[in-house]
This record gives structure tokens, C-alpha cells and sequence, in this order.
């Protein structure tokens, strides 16, 4: 087998040879080599201190205490501008079920190789002298060949020193398609509420892998049965088994997961993936009755919240928490030609606002497909979409109001104060109802207007103005409530 070793790694392999200390190319990239892949990173390990390491590449720095260097190189592929060189090591103790405690160096590259954590990871490439010799102690090309990953030495010790290990499992079997081996699923089961133990970071990181791979329904599916989605996410487990009503073919938790499988076939981003996901989690808590006429009385707007603290939990940026729960909260939406106007349509689009709603229409389409019917755009959602498209330039919130507060102030001759907020509410409404009426001419006029109102007046039109949009979308709901049973 020719293996195609760069020239940036195979020089600073055989730099440390010439200075007199062994080094081999090792871990996943090798792993990619032997699958046909280019790697996205490479690491050596090589019998040098990080001391004399860095004497012997200036262009380089150490700021960790798992002795590892980063050396710079010219290359201008951006997968080859740093190359991580690390100390054969030995790890002796992790007490926090991710990171050794104590570190000593080790003597050989086999030892080095023993404290990986999977067969597939812990193959040394010998490239000295462009001639390549394989090192595998632990048979990972046989695994790699046979799409299976497979603990190094013991599982159970493996996993007990460092539980993340286990995500890491899931994630291989998601991103390779490879089928974790009897013994080491078994480890997994058992240690399973170690995961518990690991940051909900490091968690987090994993699992975005694992959903923006190209298997994801798997792999949740592998993460129940191996019992760690209970002790990372164990409200999308509760929808195991959960019946549904007429319009659903699967379970709660089938109808998620497919769901999430279709936006990932769509190759969709991170935020519909989640939604795509999450977006049905609170049906088993709302359900009512039982068989073909059960109900989900407002479970989009529990799952926004449920969404919101899973995801906060998880550590997730503030962006993707907010807008991932406000499209679980606005995936409901009706698309009826019979029932929807334009003016539902701009309230849609204030509501969810013109940069997500693409983002929606992608999380409606994967609920379609995840409930197992044939068609992602029927023409009920392609005639929303036309609508959409027709008032997308209408004004659908203040800042797109042809006038704004300081306009108003200076026509008032007024400060500051709620009087601004009030006014800007009641002409939204008006906007809303008719885009023809946002003119600074027509505008102006109705300032004056509401101006002459006592302030009880104004604050009771405001109110009524901000709730009109919600008592326009509760009429649409019940309908959908009684035409769908989907509350």
C-alpha cells in the first residue's frame, strides 16, 4: 500500500530521526490513510522531549502539560500550517474521567500506542528515509478493514479513564459507518453513567459531530441502547414508545429521528438539525388519551422551553439556543390556501423574522418526512412560500416603519418614553394590516392623531395592537387543532 505522506510531515519526521530520536506519524491520521481520506490534521510521536523539541523547531510553542508541540510550518495547505508533535507518553491516572492526572514518558512507541483508545487509532506509520514500515500491536488495520472499532487492551479500563470515550465510540460509528465490537459495546453499557462525569462542553462537541454526520438517526438510536442519551439528554428519550395519533404512522421518538435523518440528507445546518430534532420533544409530557384520537395540547410551546434548557445545558451559543426554540415554537404553522392572508403571512414573518424563516420552512419539510408522508413540499407549503416571497419586502417590524422614535419626538416636540413605544406599536398594526400605509406623509399624519389620546387611551390601543397577532394566530391554531389533532 503507498502511503502519501507530505513532504511537511515527512521532513519534520526525518529532522528528529537526524537529531537521533525515533518519530512516527500516529493517530487518526493514519487512521484516514488507510481508509483513502486526507486527513485533516497530522501528529507525530516521537521519543523527544518537548524541550529539546522546541530547540529543534523555534517556529513552534508549548502551552499544555500532556507534552505536546505545535510546530509551524510554511505550507499553505491549512491542514499542514501546524503539525502536533507529542513525547511518547504513558497515562497513569485520570481522576476526572477525562484527563490523566499524572503523565510519565514513555520508552517505546508500542507503549505510547497502548493508552489510545481505539485498535483503528493506534497504528504508528515508520516513515524514515521515505521508506514507510507499519506498526499495528494491536491489529487496527484488521478492524479498519473490517469496519470495526474496538477498544485498545481493556474496554473497561479504556472507558474508565476517560468516559468521553464512549461518545467518541458513537461518533466513529456515525462518521465511518463502522460497527462498534461485541466486548466494547458491552464496556460501553456498563459505564455508561460515567458520561455524566465529562463537561457539558466536551459532550456538546461530540454530539454536534454525530448530528451533522451523515448517519445521525443511527447513531441516536446507538446512543439509547448503549444508554447515554438517558444521562446527556434524557427528555428526547422519553418519546420511546410514545404512541401517536391518526396522522403519524411512527412513535414520538421515530418520528424525531427521522426527521432530523431528512435534514441531514438535505445536508442542512446545525440550527434545522436541531430543531429538526427537538422540535416534537415535548409531546409524551402534553399527550392526552390514547390511540388514534390523542392530542398534544400546545406542545410546541412547552418543547420551545424544554428546547431552550437543553440547550443551555448543553452549552450551546445563545444564538443557536434562541433560534433553534423559537422555530421548535413556530413549526405549527398553518399553510392552508383557505385559511392564510397576507397579513397572517407578514405576522409569520414578524414573529420569526425574514433570516429564519427559510430555516422554518426546512424544519416544517423534515417534520413531513419524518411523520412518513411522501412529498416534503406539498402545494399547501409551496403556496406559503409564494406568499412569503410576495410580502418579504413589507414592512413587518418598527425598524422597517418609514418613520422611527426619533422622528416622532421631533414632531411631538417630546423626550423620550413609553409614549414612543406605545406609538410605534399602534402603527406597526396599522402597516400590518395595509403595507400601502407606510408612507412618512400618512404616517406622520397618525402621529398627530394618536397624540391627541390621553395616555390611558394609547396604552390600551398599544396593548390591543401587540396583541392582535397573537389572537390572529390563536384563530389559526384551533383550527388546526381540529382539523389535524396536533396540539
Amino acid at each position: 500500500m503507498k502511503y502519501d505522506i507530505p513532504t511537511e510531515v515527512q521532513d519534520t519526521v526525518s529532522v528528529l530521526w537526524a537529531k537521533g530520536y525515533q518519530a512516527y506519524v500516529v493517530g487518526g491520521c493514519v487512521r484516514d490513510l488507510f481508509l483513502g481520506k486526507k486527513p485533516k490534521d497530522w501528529d507525530i510521536a516521537t521519543s523527544a522531549k518537548p524541550e529539546e523539541i522546541q530547540q529543534i523547531f523555534p517556529a513552534s510553542f508549548y502551552e499544555n502539560k500532556f507534552f505536546t508541540v505545535t510546530v509551524h510550518t510554511e505550507s499553505e495547505d491549512p491542514t499542514l500550517k501546524e503539525i502536533e508533535i507529542t513525547t511518547f507518553r504513558a497515562d497513569i491516572a485520570y481522576g476526572d474521567r477525562r484527563h490523566p492526572e499524572q503523565i510519565e514518558y514513555a520508552k517505546t512507541i508500542e507503549e505510547d500506542l497502548a493508552r489510545r483508545d481505539f485498535t483503528m487509532n493506534a497504528i504508528a506509520l515508520h516513515a524514515k528515509d521515505k521508506e514507510v514500515e507499519v506498526l499495528d500491536p494491536f491489529a487496527g488495520q484488521r478492524d479498519i478493514e473490517a469496519k470495526t472499532i474496538r477498544a485498545v487492551g481493556d474496554p473497561d479500563q479504556r472507558f474508565q479513564e476517560d468516559a468521553l470515550r464512549m461518545m467518541r465510540a458513537v461518533r466513529f460509528f456515525a462518521t465511518l459507518g463502522f460497527t462498534i465490537e461485541p466486548a466494547t459495546r458491552k464496556a460501553i453499557e456498563k459505564h455508561s453513567a460515567l458520561i455524566r462525569e465529562i463537561s457539558q462542553e466536551r459532550i456538546r462537541d461530540e454530539f454536534i459531530k454525530i448530528l451533522m454526520s451523515d448517519a445521525p438517526m443511527e447513531a441516536l438510536e446507538e446512543l439509547r441502547q448503549l444508554g447515554l442519551l438517558s444521562h446527556f439528554l434524557p427528555e428526547l428519550e422519553e418519546g420511546y414508545g410514545v404512541g401517536q395519533n391518526k396522522h403519524h404512522i411512527y412513535t414520538v421518538w421515530e418520528h424525531n429521528v427521522r426527521s432530523l435523518q431528512y435534514a441531514a440528507r438535505q445536508k442542512q445546518d446545525l440550527i434545522v438539525r436541531l430543531a429538526s430534532l427537538l422540535h416534537d420533544v415535548a409531546k409524551p409530557r402534553v399527550k392526552q388519551g390514547e390511540g388514534p384520537d390523542s392530542t398534544f395540547y400546545g406542545h410546541q410551546v412547552v418543547g420551545a422551553k424544554m428546547t431552550k434548557k437543553i440547550l443551555e445545558r448543553l452549552k450551546f451559543p445563545k444564538e443557536v439556543v434562541e433560534t433553534v426554540s423559537l422555530l421548535v415554537r413556530e413549526h405549527m404553522f398553518v399553510y392552508d390556501p383557505e385559511t392564510v392572508t397576507l397579513k397572517g403571512v407578514r405576522r409569520l414573518l414578524a414573529r420569526v423574522g425574514t433570516e429564519h424563516i427559510d430555516e422554518l420552512f426546512q424544519l416544517r419539510e423534515a417534520d413531513r418526512i419524518g411523520s412518513g408522508v411522501p412529498k416534503a413540499q406539498p402545494y399547501r407549503l409551496r403556496y406559503l412560500k409564494a406568499m412569503v416571497d410576495k410580502v418579504r419586502q413589507d414592512p413587518i417590524s418598527p425598524k422597517m416603519l418609514k418613520i422611527n422614535g426619533d422622528t416622532i419626538m421631533e414632531t411631538l416636540k417630546i423626550g423620550p418614553g413609553p409614549k414612543i413605544g406605545a406609538i410605534l406599536a399602534i402603527l406597526l398594526e396599522d402597516v400590518l394590516d395595509d403595507p400601502a400605509l407606510n408612507t412618512k406623509e400618512y404616517l406622520e399624519k397618525r402621529v398627530f392623531e394618536l397624540a391627541k389620546l390621553s395616555e390611558q387611551e394609547l396604552e390600551d390601543m398599544a396593548a390591543k395592537a401587540k396583541q392582535s397577532a397573537q389572537l390572529t394566530q390563536d384563530r389559526v391554531d384551533e383550527e388546526l387543532k381540529k382539523k389535524y389533532f396536533v396540539q
